[in-house]
């Protein structure tokens, strides 16, 4: 007897998003329902909501397409984001120095599954 899968992941690497930012959005998408996510991700002013969103309808197509969930069914399980590789740049300054710049990425993962 084959086991039945419950859950369905996707993920977004090296998303021009800083990681801090993306973690806003994602903490008010956690353990709702997949089209309560959607809405509050839609009227979320951020920029990293839109790709979050992008992310979670992936998942909800991987769940559907692969696993043949129900969408009604589904809900966010686990959503994380974990800090991807930094651009490093220099911002000149004053009497010849330099600052640094740090452009930051992230790595948005999201599972849904089924109540």
């Amino acid at each position: 007897m084959a086991e039945q899968i419950t859950s369905a992941k996707a993920t977004a690497k090296t998303v021009r998003v800083s990681p801090r930012k993306s973690r806003l959005a994602i903490d008010l998408i956690r353990g709702k329902s997949v089209s309560e996510a959607i809405a509050v991700l839609k009227f979320t002013p951020n920029k990293s909501a839109g790709v979050i969103e992008k992310v979670l309808m992936s998942a909800v197509s991987n769940a559907e397409n692969n696993y043949d969930l129900e969408v009604e069914n589904l809900v966010v399980a686990e959503a994380f984001i974990n800090e991807g590789p930094t651009m490093k740049r220099f911002r000149p300054r004053a009497k010849g120095s330099a600052s640094p710049i740090n452009k930051r990425t992230s790595h948005i993962t999201v599972v849904v599954s089924e109540k």
